[in-house]
């Protein structure tokens, strides 16, 4: 198991832990892939961006873009990860939080800010993890891609 799946994999128990329903790989409607986004009953949601060493956190300029579509972000590593690079003043603003993860658990090191987000958004996004959830159920349930009655595969990609 790669470092970036253990600590998928670690963040998203953690997160079901908490009572959580995690998703991975999850489109936004900004044309970005949130690493992990879960919801908890009451529809909070949280985006998780999940980073493997230091060149892959240093080298995202992209984070940002995630911040409207959760009411919290973190960024989750492993243990290894130096921790004095997540504590710099110019590293990370007090928005993002800070998981430490490995293929068996995590722990939330810095929680993360509160925000609100679009109401509008927070409504597509939801409807899309729904619909999401429901083709992967599908796609494993008959072994293949989803088939439409004209019989043409249908992708993953094309039905969000």
């Amino acid at each position: 198991m790669s470092s970036t799946e253990a600590v998928t994999r670690g963040a998203t128990r953690l997160l079901l832990e908490l009572g959580y329903a995690p998703m991975t790989e999850v489109p936004l409607t900004n044309g970005r892939r949130a690493d992990i986004v879960a919801l908890n009953t009451s529809g909070h949601c949280v985006i998780v961006e999940v980073k493997s060493c230091l060149a892959d956190f240093r080298s995202d300029n992209k984070w940002q873009e995630y911040l409207e579509y959760g009411e919290e972000f973190y960024f989750a590593v492993d243990q290894d990860f130096p921790r004095d690079v997540l504590n710099e003043e110019t590293s990370l603003p007090d928005i993002t939080g800070i998981i430490i993860a490995d293929g068996y658990g995590g722990e939330i090191i810095r929680p993360a800010a509160l925000r609100r987000v679009n109401a509008a958004r927070k409504k597509t996004l939801t409807l899309k993890i729904a619909r999401l959830g429901g083709m992967r159920l599908a796609e494993q349930a008959v072994g293949a891609p989803a088939v439409t009655r004209s019989g043409s595969a249908v992708g993953l990609r094309s039905l969000l």
